[in-house]
């Protein structure tokens, strides 16, 4: 592309794969189901170059963006406001370079979740971010909202996962940080600037990832309990004899029940236990493995932390468990009006969010259905109520986020806070916290170009 800034029509003239009219309704909205608008005109670039020369333009006229990935996400920071120049960076897809010396991956924004796995996998590495989106959502959509997923516990958040990265900035000015070294003291570490701000600061195009070695085997268990005391009892000895704890994953009766039946599953144990874990180890493929984890849940049965587990003995029957765990979407759509909560709690306080949120809600709205799963191996909890009036909704979410601040709880686990969120940032975030990133915003984005609406004004 030129160095000139292109007027609005040479940019369209110059761009291909722009989105027909009927393409362009797909680019409405995003998964959060958010109330849809139609941009303009929605640009599917393949390079940063493309990027940037857009960005000039619409920099120059004044012409507000809004930034595009695999359009997953729950929070509405994908939907467009009516008019807006859309960025899709689904066709920025290329997997550059998988560093098989140094486990480091260069990708572009728009590289599949799965599609990057898969094709790390093959070399011999590991790409460890997983969630159940991983077949459409994006890598750039990932480390813009810092997701989270199943292996936070032992890998961290994709934060922890991103050596450096490749940002077009609000002026069109390209900013090349595609670091490929863990250690580097180097001053101010700006990546973290661009992960986990929603696009507001800048377009991520291109990252460097770290990878790690792929795992030789796994090992799977379906654990019943009879409490959540015995959940923080089993999570304390899996952390203490499980050096290779990769997933601890809880789902609730009523969660599990549900989600067998939109996967097409057995319900396990019948459903007939209050709460179940879903524990997964990773590593390599010795005796010391296997027989480790099967003394784990054996002293679990013996002291009655546990009260029964299934062992899946093939790769099937593990898949079959984690598409129980899964199958939050599916469900969705028979719950619709809902709202799915993201939330993080400190565990020793989760019982009593539980306790009052779910009571608070039972007792408002007693024809809502209310379900919990989590990660709370790291403290989030994903609290799922539906069958509510739509008129209802921006107070359902009042109510649990205000309990959720009691105990000093995150409104926004992995999800981001996007339009939806953002009225209840502060229940999260301090006064003074909220206008120092809103500072930061209006130096690096003064005419809030990017994503105008989200996060933080």
């Amino acid at each position: 592309m030129t160095d000139k800034t292109l007027s609005f029509d040479e940019l369209l003239a110059a761009m291909p794969n722009l989105a027909s009219p009927d393409q362009m309704q797909r680019h409405m909205t995003d998964m959060s189901g958010f109330e849809a608008a139609m941009p303009s005109v929605v640009f599917r670039p393949v390079s940063t170059d493309q990027v940037a020369a857009i960005v000039k333009t619409c920099a120059a006229e004044d012409r507000k963006i809004t930034i595009q990935g695999g359009l997953t996400g729950l929070a509405g920071g994908a939907r467009p406001n009516e008019g807006d120049v859309v960025i899709a960076l689904e066709n920025m897809k290329q997997i550059e370079e998988i560093d098989t010396v140094g486990g480091v991956a260069i990708v572009q924004a728009g590289v599949i979740l799965e599609n990057l796995c898969t094709a790390v996998e093959q070399e011999g590495w590991y790409f460890p971010l997983d969630f159940g989106s991983r077949g459409s959502c994006v890598i750039g959509g990932n480390v813009s909202t810092n997701a989270g997923g199943n292996k936070v516990l032992r890998y961290g958040t994709t934060r922890d996962l991103v050596l450096g990265m490749e940002v077009v900035l609000p002026d069109g000015t390209v900013l090349n940080m595609l670091n490929r070294v863990i250690k580097n003291n180097t001053g101010l570490d700006l990546k973290h600037l661009f992960i986990g701000t929603e696009g507001r600061l800048g377009i991520i195009t291109r990252l460097s990832l770290r990878l790690f070695p792929n795992p030789q085997t796994r090992a799977t268990a379906l654990v019943a309990l009879d409490s959540f005391d015995s959940v923080t009892r089993m999570l304390k000895q899996a952390r203490s004899d499980l050096p290779d704890l990769s997933s601890f994953e809880v789902m609730w009766q009523s969660y599990l029940q549900q989600a067998a039946v939109h996967a097409g599953k057995d319900v396990p144990f019948e459903g007939r236990y209050p709460i179940y874990v879903l524990v997964e180890i990773e590593g390599a493929d010795k005796p010391v493995f296997h027989e480790g984890f099967s003394a784990f849940l054996e002293s679990l049965l013996e002291s009655g932390i546990g009260s029964d587990v299934i062992i899946p003995q093939t790769l099937e029957q593990a898949n079959s468990l984690w598409q129980i765990r899964d199958a939050i979407g599916e469900i969705l759509g028979s719950i619709k009006p809902y709202v799915a909560f993201d939330i993080s709690i400190p565990l020793k306080h989760m019982p009593e969010f539980i306790q009052q949120s779910t009571a608070a809600l039972e007792e408002k709205y007693p024809h809502s259905i209310n379900l919990l799963f989590g990660h709370l191996g790291d403290g989030n909890l994903h609290l799922t109520t539906g069958k509510h009036k739509e008129e209802d909704i921006l107070a359902v979410e009042e109510l649990v986020y205000m309990i959720a601040s009691r105990f000093r709880g995150s409104i926004s686990a992995e999800h981001g806070i996007g339009r939806i969120k953002k009225p209840f940032l502060h229940y999260s975030r301090s006064e003074d916290e909220i206008k120092l990133m809103s500072a930061i915003k209006n130096l690096i984005n003064p005419q809030d170009l990017f994503n105008a609406g989200r996060l933080v004004d």
